[in-house]
């Protein structure tokens, strides 16, 4: 669509408007007509996910979460995207059915538009119509791997644990272990993938951090969550191993209880609310504008 746009000399909005044919938008025939020549000229086909953000006759938007884990960014996302549309006079629906979205849901509020955050969350940059670049790089879970790992080699840590949840978790799991594969080699960094067992009260198996600190060159845990920080910090107090003297840990998507432990846990903070915003934005055919803020950074404290 930005293709598009540069093309026919117009916004990337004026070429949905077009597109989605839009009603009460003052775009001339001329206008038209060259978004369309552009399209034809160079085979532009919106993608499967991206057509989803189509007109409806509502004022709902539709944000399908499916069974994301719930978190602090998730959180966020529906509470930017919520207050961004409400500003608009639109009001947001969030669907959590882990089958998809159900045709009955669509067929009885015709929403304005809708938003498969599994698919985004989860696909590659071409899924994912939302984030948008920032510095020549593409604002997506990937971006945020990266935020967290570079943390980790630019403090001299050049064996890594990444450590996520030993049940899995699910899709983003295994988007997260393929973003952070992909990071550590172009880091420079040799990275182990571990998977956790923890306790019914949350701490993870000692025999684990034991085995990474006394038998492997590992120096440091990039953590799934900080839920899975935490666990690996449980752990360490069992072993009597030192953070970040033994091994350096950090967290990701920063909750609630990461400033309050003794050692404090450095973390990745995922700016979601503005991505939410950005989200309802582009759902209602608005241009989002560029990042003003960094879309994650680095929450340094005692771990690392």
């Amino acid at each position: 669509m930005r293709d598009v746009a540069a093309a026919a000399g117009v916004s990337t909005a004026t070429v949905s408007y077009v597109l989605n044919d839009t009603p009460g938008q003052t775009i001339t025939e001329a206008t038209r007509l060259r978004v369309r020549r552009a399209v034809a000229e160079l085979g532009y086909t919106p993608h499967g996910v991206a057509r989803t953000l189509r007109s409806g006759r509502s004022r709902i938007v539709l944000l399908h979460i499916g069974s994301l884990v719930a978190g602090n960014s998730l959180d966020s996302v529906v509470a930017g995207m919520s207050e961004e549309l409400r500003r608009h006079d639109h009001v947001l629906l969030v669907t959590t059915d882990a089958g998809g979205i159900d045709d009955s849901v669509l067929a009885t509020v015709s929403p304005r538009a809708v938003l498969d955050l599994t698919k985004v969350a989860t696909g590659t940059e071409e899924d994912d119509p939302v984030s948008g670049v920032t510095n020549g790089y593409h604002v997506g879970l990937a971006f945020h791997t990266i935020t967290q790992l570079r943390h980790l080699g630019e403090r001299g840590h050049r064996h890594v644990a990444f450590v996520l949840p030993a049940e899995g978790a699910g899709a983003i799991g295994h988007a997260r272990i393929s973003h952070a594969e992909r990071t550590a080699e172009t880091l420079g960094l040799t990275l182990e993938v571990i998977r956790l067992h923890t306790t019914p009260d949350g701490r993870g198996d000692p025999e684990v951090v034991r085995r990474l600190v006394e038998d492997t060159d590992v120096t440091a845990v990039a953590a799934f969550d900080d839920n899975v920080a935490l666990a690996v910090l449980a752990a360490m107090r069992r072993t009597g191993h030192r953070v970040p003297g033994d091994l350096a840990v950090i967290g990701f998507d920063e909750g609630r209880h990461a400033a309050l432990l003794e050692p404090a846990l450095t973390t990745v903070r995922i700016n979601a609310t503005a991505y939410g915003r950005r989200a309802a934005r582009i759902s209602l055919g608005l241009d989002a504008g560029p990042w003003t803020q960094p879309p994650s950074e680095i929450i340094v404290r005692e771990t690392t």
